[in-house]
Parts: C-alpha cells; sequence; structure tokens
C-alpha cells in the first residue's frame, strides 16, 4: 500500500462558474476536474482497431474519446464499440443529422455537433428530442475552418465575435425543444483569436466549455500552439475539457492533454515529472544523457512523482528542493536527495539505478519514512563535494563580487 500521495497545488485563480453536464460516468462542469478529450483516426467500422486506438488513449490519459460517425458503416461500428470501450464515446457528427439519430441508436454518450454544417433548425432540434430522451449530452461545436457562410459574409472573417455567435444561434435552437445539457468549444486555429473567443463566450453562458486549438499541426509547433491557447484561458478560470488537436498520433494528444494539467496544479500527477536543469561548465556529468536514462527508467516504472537531474552538487539539492526526488552529480558521486536533503551518496555509474530504487521505495512508504532512513554522513559529504567543486572551479555566478557591487551601490560605499 503506497504511503506517498501526489497533491493538486493550489490553484491561484478563481475558475468560471459552469453548469454540470454528463457525458456518460463522466462529468464535465461544475466542481468537477477538468477532463482531457481526444479523437481517434481509425475507420470506425474497423470496429477493433478503433477499440484499440480508445484502450491506447484511457492509457495515456483521456477521460473522454470522440469517434467520428460519417456514414452508416460508422454507425453500426458505434453499436459494437460503444459497450466495450473503457471510457465515454462521443460521436463526431458532420452535414447528416440522421447519423446523429443513428449513433444515438448506437449509445453514444455524447454528440459533436458542427453549426457550420448542419443548418436546418428542424434537423437540429429533430436530434435535440432525440438526445434528451436517451439522456445524452451534446457540444456545439463551432469551428472557425467551417463557420456558416452566412456568419462569415456578415462579420467578413471568423472572428471571435463570428464564432460567438454561431454558438449562441445553435444553443438557441437547443434551448426552444428543452434541451441544456449543452457544452461549447469556438475552436480556432489562431491562438489569440481563440483566445479571445473563449473569453467572450465564457462572459455570455454557464455551460461547459471544450478548449481547443483547432488544426495546430504537428510537433512541436502544434503542441506550442495547443499549450499557449489552452492554458492561458485555464490560468484564468475557463474551461472545464480539453483536446490537443494534433497533426500526430492522438496518443500524443492524451499524454499532452494529461500532463499540461497536472504540470498547472488542475488534475492529481498519476505519472512522471521530470526537471532537469539546463546544464552548463560547471556540469560534471552529462546531464542530457542521465536525464534521459533517468526518464526511460521511471516512465517504465510509472511513478507519479517529480524527479529532478542536476548536473552538480553545488546549487543541485537546493535549487530542486521542492522535487519530490532527485540526484546531483559532484566529484565521481551522485547526491541523491529527497525534498532539498541529502540522503545517500553513490558512485556515478549507478545514479539512475540509485534514483530509481529509492523513489520506488519512496512511494511506497512516504517521504518523512525516507527521510528518517538516510545515511546521517550524506549530507556531510554533499558538502564537502561542493566545498571542493567551488574552490576549483570557482563561483560562475560570481556571486560574492556580484554581492558586493550591489552593497556599494545601495549604500554608497565599499563593501
Amino acid at each position: 500500500m503506497s504511503s506517498y500521495v501526489p497533491t493538486i497545488a493550489a490553484m491561484a485563480f478563481e475558475r468560471r462558474a459552469s453548469r454540470p453536464v454528463m457525458v456518460g460516468d463522466v462529468q464535465v462542469g461544475g466542481e468537477a476536474p477538468i477532463s482531457v478529450q481526444s479523437m481517434t483516426t481509425t475507420k470506425t467500422a474497423d470496429v477493433d482497431a478503433t477499440l484499440s486506438q480508445v484502450y491506447a488513449l484511457r492509457g495515456a490519459g483521456a477521460d473522454i474519446v470522440r469517434i467520428t460517425c460519417n456514414d452508416a458503416e460508422a454507425a453500426q461500428g458505434l453499436a459494437e464499440i460503444v459497450p466495450r470501450s473503457p471510457v465515454p464515446i462521443i460521436a463526431d457528427i458532420h452535414y447528416q443529422y440522421r447519423l446523429a439519430l443513428a449513433a444515438l441508436e448506437a449509445g453514444v454518450a455524447g454528440l459533436r455537433l458542427n453549426p457550420g454544417n448542419i443548418r436546418k433548425e428542424e434537423h437540429i432540434k429533430a436530434v435535440a428530442r432525440a438526445a434528451a430522451d436517451a439522456g445524452v449530452s451534446i457540444r456545439v461545436g463551432v469551428n472557425a475552418g467551417s463557420l456558416d457562410k452566412d456568419l462569415l459574409e456578415e462579420f467578413g472573417a471568423p472572428v471571435p465575435e463570428a464564432l460567438v455567435r454561431s454558438a449562441q444561434k445553435e444553443i438557441h435552437y437547443l434551448e426552444d425543444v428543452g434541451f441544456y445539457d449543452i457544452k461549447i468549444s469556438v475552436k480556432h486555429s489562431t491562438v489569440p483569436r481563440m483566445v479571445e473567443s473563449y473569453r467572450l463566450l465564457a462572459e455570455q453562458v454557464d455551460y461547459p466549455l471544450h478548449l481547443g486549438v483547432t488544426e495546430a499541426g504537428p510537433p512541436p509547433g502544434g503542441l506550442i500552439k495547443s499549450v499557449a491557447g489552452i492554458s492561458t484561458l485555464l490560468l484564468e478560470g475557463i474551461g472545464d475539457t480539453i483536446r490537443f488537436s494534433l497533426t500526430a498520433d492522438p496518443v500524443e494528444e492524451a499524454k499532452a492533454g494529461r500532463q499540461l494539467l497536472e504540470y498547472l496544479g488542475l488534475r492529481e500527477r498519476t505519472g512522471l515529472d521530470l526537471i532537469a536543469c539546463p546544464s552548463c561548465g560547471r556540469a560534471d556529468v552529462d546531464v542530457i544523457k542521465v536525464a534521459e536514462e533517468a526518464t526511460a527508467a521511471f516512465e517504465a516504472a510509472n511513478l507519479p512523482i517529480q524527479v529532478a537531474i542536476m548536473g552538480c552538487i553545488v546549487n543541485g539539492p537546493g535549487e530542486a528542493r521542492e522535487a519530490d526526488i532527485g540526484i546531483a552529480a559532484g566529484r565521481g558521486k551522485g547526491h541523491l536527495f529527497i525534498k532539498g536533503q541529502v540522503v545517500r551518496v553513490v558512485p556515478e555509474d549507478e545514479m539512475v539505478a540509485a534514483l530509481l530504487d529509492e523513489a520506488e521505495r519512496l512511494v511506497e512508504e512516504g517521504v518523512e519514512a525516507r527521510l528518517a532512513a538516510a545515511d546521517v554522513s550524506a549530507a556531510d559529504l554533499a558538502e564537502e563535494a561542493r566545498i571542493e567543486l567551488l574552490d576549483l572551479q570557482g563561483d560562475a555566478n560570481q556571486a560574492a563580487e556580484r554581492r558586493a557591487n550591489v552593497a556599494e551601490i545601495a549604500t554608497g560605499e565599499p563593501e
């Protein structure tokens, strides 16, 4: 039984209040944790291939998976996929409202409707009535690339105001028939316009919001754009569920989404968070190589822990004291520390193995137990190595000289 419990960082912002909506057994909005979504890239009619990808997405951190329902064969595939899926399935619908009705018959937990290509009011209301009968939620999924032509003509471009107007029009149709289990997205491929679209929408509705930068492209650019847009809004308290839209294996989308939420302190850590110094002339070890080896070892062990790899003992333990566990190199040794306190000293070629061993003990026994079991001589050995390195290499940051110069300016007198 593990004694180590990863915690969620206290949020320094107030989350926007939104009404709760269920997608199967996953709540979106309200006080529910922000959920991660992704979308399969297989042919839905290929049931086994699609299910295999759904399971992979679940393993990578997806809470909800969207699957295209673009023809009758896909709808039939959903009828087999839904009861075998480990997560709620949302059917992605474009153009043909009858496919939404077929997906409901197949048992999906949610629908995504695109207002840009399902435009007839009677069709939208027919789907809403059927979804209400089935207890299924609907996402109004506005996309800048497929905006209603009338709105494009009115606004001249897919500006934030046009995207929000499109969402409001669709919401009106749904509310007309008493349907309120609604989520909304207003995705744009340009990050500033995406951010502004959601800000504008958040001021006007209390429905939960699905965040994403559409057509973000392949990594690393697609990741950077997605993080820029999604994290900006999340840190403002806006957003209830997220999806990274990458030109890549969708498993990478789910991993990235989950990691972002964990790094922002919005979900409990379930996997590795490795931090490392960027390396410098003082480094007594190949930091990049050690970090790569540690990443591979810890990902294989699947430990929910923050690990620090620091290139030297001079500043390493102090700079990384917030990490759960870490190691700093110095004079042929690895100085292993927990919460900044050095607890073991091991040969340099055993650093990664010793770090993994201690991490497994930490997860099993807890921080206090491992600190109590520390080698009492380890801290002294680390300090000796630190002083020796300073004597050999000098103060790379020139701290003493810089302090003296600052003091002279501040007081008007040389120190």
